[in-house]
């Protein structure tokens, strides 16, 4: 529940997708330093565990929550686990995974695309679900989930930018996945559009208290 409270509370977790090793270090290292610490190291990285001990040894535990991500089944989430992940993400929802993060207590957030899979991931103690790929419903989809199941904590990613991301917060999700805009170009224009991803989150949520 930490874990979940520590990435709820910032609102934005950083899905890196690199070539290598040390451009996913590289890219992470540059998201923390601009205040997210909430970190999604994919397993379509060429060397994601090694990528994510690494991130373990060399972050202090009160600035970094690593977790893995495009976790395809249980096999892979367990060798994640070990290596210091603290939260698994897959881009669909597979109950042996499910079930290997309950033994553990680590937070699973399956891909959902539709209310029935979010029920079969909630049902399956998955605290999060993963709106996947946002850019196909957009944040009026979020909206119309909530209706009928107001209980659900969702986060889409894919199509979550700087200009859309107050939509998608209004309209009710928990945090948002942020890749290629967030996770591109230079270390200093990482962290630069890091601190406004956070900065507008904070923004918007005040602007939601104050109502």
């Amino acid at each position: 529940m930490d874990t979940l409270k520590r990435i709820t509370d910032v609102g934005i977790v950083a899905v890196v997708r690199a070539e290598n090793t040390e451009e996913a270090i590289r890219i992470s290292k540059a998201c923390v330093e601009g205040g997210i610490p909430a970190i999604e190291v994919t397993y379509t990285v060429p060397g994601a565990t090694e990528a994510i001990k690494a991130l373990k040894e060399t972050i202090p535990a009160d600035q970094l929550i690593v977790g893995a991500g495009t976790v395809l089944d249980a096999a892979t989430a367990r060798i994640a686990i070990l290596a210091g992940s603290e939260y698994i993400v897959s881009p669909g929802f597979d109950l042996e995974t499910a079930k290997l993060c309950n033994k553990y207590a680590i937070p699973y957030m399956p891909g959902c695309m539709t209310i029935t899979e979010m029920l079969t991931a909630m049902e399956a103690g998955c605290d999060i679900v993963k709106l996947f790929p946002g850019s196909a419903f957009g944040p009026s989809f979020v909206k119309g989930v909530k209706g009928p199941l107001p209980q659900a904590n969702i986060m889409p990613t894919g199509g979550v930018s700087l200009d859309n991301i107050d939509q998608w917060i209004k309209n009710g999700v928990v945090a948002c996945g942020a890749g290629g805009q967030l996770a591109t170009g230079t270390s200093e224009n990482i962290t630069k559009t890091a601190k406004a991803f956070v900065a507008r989150v904070k923004e918007v949520r005040a602007e939601m208290a104050a109502k």
